[in-house]
């Protein structure tokens, strides 16, 4: 049908839901208020560091399949590099003790019976307590299903459920932690599998997706922020844009993917999560060793996960709102002397540290509690002809980048088939 689908938001949610229905013909309108496309999902220049870098460091897995799909649509899937099997290596800074977790290939769990494959101290029975968690009890934490105490939750399940749920594992929601591990650990190796956007994330995933909106015919506007929806009885009658409204015709359709707070502050009565946790980032400019690995896991230490990319060592901290209010420099500090010593490196550079960058992302993801989960809309709405789309929505899994294009996704499903 004729019409034209606006979609208020050209982070990957956004973006995801304008390649879906341009891929169909669609005549697609994308309106997004800053000057840039990718939301938290983008690389710029920062001038500290003095190169590109991603504004947060985001993991991919081979079992993400709305992700891959995204990429094969944009030509962009073999940007993503990894290793040829799921391995994650580990290394533990109050005990020096290192690690590597292979998981075999299919759905049986063959790895948790070689100790050379499995988490150190732990005994292949131990791995039963998890299937308390793949099917759990509705509105339990995950500290009311399993025990967060012993070898297996400090060396595997809480990195796990701390990176993709951006909560304290107890905290979090059983839920949320039961589709991560189903369609993670539980669905076997060749699910496993980490992907990194080694040349950064804007061009693996977001300029990819506007050069292929671009030859579709989509337009995507820049610096073009909403400010409110005219609402009619069952449908939206006009977007206003301050200075421009645009009056919608009946087969146009509008798509709301921005932040929880800001499709609150558009759309009346909207139940949005309403708390948050916060990422802390931070970039070293500095020549990984030849022998880093390009992600490594970190116990007992302030920093969590350490990426290596062509002439940075780049580190991420979940659920990192402790370390909102400490002073930069200090943090930084705290942070590249583990960073040295996790890569071989001297921590003490005759110029001091590197030229490096922290990045903090207060509001980085909604607070993945039962509470907040439950606060999750879904894609319909009300009226007739506007969808929503975010990783906030009900996507059945903690905010992360498969969530949010799944999001999209849905919500160009359901716009199509409205109008159809």
């Amino acid at each position: 049908m004729s019409g034209t689908v606006h979609i208020i938001g050209a982070g990957v949610a956004g973006l995801a839901a304008a390649l879906k229905l341009s891929a169909r013909g669609e005549h697609v309108v994308v309106h997004e208020a800053t000057a840039f496309a990718g939301g938290r999902c983008r690389s710029y220049h920062d001038a500290s560091v003095g190169m590109v870098i991603d504004n947060g460091n985001h993991l991919l897995l081979s079992g993400n399949r709305a992700a891959l799909e995204f990429l094969r649509d944009v030509g962009a899937e073999q940007r993503l590099i990894g290793p040829p099997s799921a391995e994650f290596p580990f290394a533990d800074l109050s005990t020096r003790q290192r690690w590597t977790l292979r998981f075999n290939d299919g759905r049986v769990p063959w790895w948790i019976f070689d100790p050379a494959r499995r988490v150190p101290g732990t005994r292949a029975s131990d791995y039963l307590a998890l299937a308390r968690l793949l099917w759990p009890p509705a509105g339990k934490t995950v500290g009311e299903v399993i025990a967060c105490k012993g070898p297996l939750y400090a060396r595997l399940v809480e990195p796990l459920l701390l990176a993709a749920l951006n909560i304290e594992p107890p905290q979090g929601s059983a839920k949320l932690a039961a589709a991560v591990i189903r369609e993670t650990l539980a669905a076997g190796g060749r699910a496993c599998r980490p992907l990194l956007a080694r040349e950064g994330l804007s061009p693996t995933l977001i300029e990819p997706a506007l050069a292929t909106l671009q030859r579709r015919g989509a337009i995507v506007r820049l610096e073009h922020q909403l400010h409110a929806l005219r609402f009619g009885a069952q449908r939206i009658d006009a977007l206003d844009f301050g200075g421009e409204a645009i009056m919608l015709g009946p087969n146009d359709a509008v798509i709301v993917a921005v932040p929880p707070y800001a499709a609150a502050s558009l759309i009346r009565g909207l139940n949005v999560p309403t708390e948050f946790r916060a990422i802390v980032n931070a970039h070293f400019r500095i020549a990984p060793p030849p022998n880093q690995p390009p992600i490594l896991g970190v116990l007992n230490g302030t920093v969590e996960w350490l990426f290596a990319f062509p002439g940075r060592l780049s580190v991420t901290i979940s659920a990192g709102d402790r370390l909102l209010e400490k002073p930069r420099e200090e943090l930084a500090k705290t942070i590249w002397a583990e960073v040295a010593a996790l890569a071989g490196l001297l921590a003490d550079l005759p110029t001091g540290l590197p030229p490096w960058q922290i990045v903090r992302e207060r509001r980085a993801t909604f607070a993945a509690t039962p509470a907040q989960d439950a606060k999750r809309p879904g894609a319909q709405t009300a009226w007739r002809n506007l969808a929503l789309a975010g990783d906030w929505t009900n996507t059945g899994l903690p905010a992360t980048i498969e969530g949010a294009i799944r999001s999209g996704n849905r919500a160009a499903e359901l716009i199509r088939n409205q109008r159809s």
